[in-house]
């Protein structure tokens, strides 16, 4: 659906982006990844049409992004941009008439997000008398509003308490249920690897990896695994087909972390264990995004 092609951003003497390439699925959540000053901001603004790359292109939907284009993409910035002295029923009404939207449509469309974010009673409320957090579900329904083919979100969990972070992680998974198209910049792995189905994490301006998530966190994964077992001593036998990492005590059993060598299976490690400990669980230890991150930005 989308496509960065050979994206280069240079403002003076620092590159923002250096000939950045991605491809954004249709219907997926794309997690855009990296720390403050990557460029993730620089190429979500290029996609908007808000700044010009210095060189390469934005292909949206098979032809090169245009300023109608841009009107079918919902944004939400991470810095937020409500007029504080608006009520928030007209100031939601006016933008969502900058997206092409009639009165009468934006007006039954808004009230029925207002009612099922539990909101109506804010119509008639200054942005200014609004919470960090209201504020920004007023953003998110504003954001949404259209139907957008492509959605962009910039750390959308941002001032949320648990509760609305589960709200909105709803909408988002049911958006992207419908077909949505779905890019998700922001610093919490927790929600990467709940939601994005694709990632790409960008450092100093540069693509350095991307591709399914769940591939990327099996890709840079040790073949390790967790044993959790009933017994009153350590693992004593010597194994043929892994190596301890570490045994320890954990409440009422122990957990080990073995190393399963090259040419084993984890089935031959299973039916050496079992003839000699008692098994409570057994899992394969899947590295983090978290850790991921940090490793490949360090």
């Amino acid at each position: 659906m989308l496509q960065c092609n050979s994206i280069t951003k240079v403002f003076g003497e620092y590159t923002a982006l250096n000939n950045v390439s991605l491809e954004f699925p249709q219907g997926k959540i794309f997690g855009l990844l990296g720390p403050n000053g990557a460029g993730k901001t620089t190429l979500i603004r290029i996609i908007n049409l808000i700044t010009i790359p210095t060189s390469g292109e934005v292909i949206y939907n098979g032809h090169q992004m245009t300023e109608q284009a841009v009107r079918e993409i919902g944004y939400l910035p991470e810095e937020r941009g409500l007029y504080k002295k608006m009520k928030v029923g007209e100031q939601a009404l006016y933008l969502a008439r900058l997206k092409g939207m009639s009165t009468e449509k934006a007006t039954n469309e808004l009230k029925k997000w207002f009612i099922k974010f539990g909101i109506q009673s804010w119509w008639d409320k200054k942005v200014e008398e609004l919470s960090k957090g209201m504020a920004q579900k007023v953003q998110f329904i504003i954001t949404v509003l259209h139907k957008p083919n492509l959605l962009i979100l910039d750390e959308p969990f941002s001032g949320f308490d648990p509760v609305n972070v589960q709200l909105i992680r709803n909408e988002i998974l049911n958006m992207r249920d419908n077909g949505t198209t779905i890019i998700l910049s922001t610093h919490n792995m927790e929600s990467v690897e709940e939601l994005c189905d694709n990632i790409a994490l960008i450092n100093k301006s540069n693509l350095v990896i991307t591709g399914e998530t769940d591939a990327i966190r099996r890709k840079y994964g040790l073949n390790q695994v967790e044993l959790l077992y009933r017994s009153g001593d350590k693992i004593n036998f010597i194994p043929q087909s892994f190596e301890i990492v570490s045994d320890d005590e954990h409440k009422d059993y122990r957990r080990a972390v073995l190393n399963v060598l090259t040419e084993n299976h984890s089935k031959e490690v299973i039916s050496e264990l079992i003839q000699n400990v008692d098994i409570v669980s057994y899992k394969e230890l899947i590295p983090r995004m978290n850790d991921i991150f940090i490793n490949l930005v360090k």
